[in-house]
């Protein structure tokens, strides 16, 4: 489960803004001075000489879309302790794409070689730069506190003698959500194959919207002993899980997965994540901290009731 906070994020997501900036910035300010077909691929047995190359247009847009990516992976799973990963993954990416540029200002008749050691060497750096300064603002994002229980967890209950043990568990999925993913993985080596490097780059976007709808197209969803906790139905990943004494409450409710989450998928917003994966009936479940979390699943009145007797139970412990 991600605890990330909006200022945890924004500090996640900065240093993407920052390249990406500087990158748009160095690319219009040389504009003029770059060949309409840049390369973007050199060989590495042939001294380094350019032997793939991409339009000024494509580029661009390949970069962009390369950086938002990343930006919007660290800022869905980020955490306190790996803030430095961020802004590590940001220096590294902008120190490639500068070294790329630069290496596209030649004249017309000049051989375009590439230099790879020395272009790791400037990411590298620029990555250790970059991870140093993401270390040092994980100052200014407080620990994650578990807050103390009130009382009880509210909502229905289901009676269980002093002595008994009960757990409940539910398969759920998406149909739509397992064909988008097929098609999408799919896709994958049918462009590989197909389109011309580097265009061909613009294939891995498959992968990157395949592998986790496929991981979360079926979910498994369990309440036991050690809390709730919903998993991927055919991947080991992702999994979440909320222990016992993180819980204040469980119930039922209905939940738009547009109007309440914004789509379907493992969905974050300001106070509330959530695995949607259709409209109706949710199994929600309210931690110590305030937020919520929710999971759309058939009789999710079963197990919102154990989840509050065996919470309850935890509690008296």
């Amino acid at each position: 489960m991600n605890h990330a906070t909006p200022r945890l994020r924004a500090l996640a997501a900065l240093p993407f803004v920052l390249v990406l900036a500087a990158h748009l910035l160095l690319f219009t300010r040389w504009r003029d001075a770059l060949p309409a077909e840049l390369a973007t691929h050199y060989s590495l047995g042939d001294g380094g000489q350019a032997d793939g190359w991409t339009s000024r247009a494509g580029y661009l847009v390949i970069s962009t879309a390369l950086i938002a990516g990343l930006a919007a992976g660290w800022c869905a799973f980020v955490r306190r302790r790996s803030l430095w990963g961020a802004w590590a993954t940001a220096g590294f990416i902008g120190g490639l794409f500068v070294q790329l540029l630069r290496t596209n200002l030649v004249d017309a008749f000049e051989t375009q070689v590439s230099a790879p050691a020395v272009d790791l060497a400037v990411a590298g750096t620029a990555a250790v730069a970059a991870g140093l300064a993401g270390l040092a603002l994980t100052s200014v994002v407080p620990e994650d506190e578990p807050a103390g229980r009130a009382g009880p967890p509210d909502g229905p209950r289901l009676a269980l003698g002093a002595g008994e043990v009960a757990g409940w568990s539910r398969s759920t999925g998406s149909r739509p959500l397992t064909v988008l993913a097929f098609l999408a993985l799919a896709s994958t080596p049918v462009v590989l194959l197909v389109v011309a490097w580097p265009d061909a780059l613009l294939g891995l976007l498959g992968l990157v919207v395949g592998v986790p709808g496929l991981a979360l197209a079926r979910v498994r969803v369990t309440v036991d002993r050690h809390g709730l906790t919903v998993r991927s139905g055919v991947l080991p990943r992702p999994r979440v899980r909320i222990a016992l004494d993180e819980i204040a409450g469980a119930d039922v409710r209905d939940v738009d997965a547009l109007g309440d989450f914004g789509g379907w998928g493992y969905r974050v917003r300001a106070h509330r994540t959530g695995v949607v994966l259709r409209s109706g009936e949710a199994l929600v479940v309210r931690r110590d901290s305030g937020r919520e979390f929710a999971v759309t699943v058939p009789d999710a009145a079963t197990a919102a009731a154990l989840l509050n007797t065996l919470a309850e139970r935890h509690g008296k412990v």
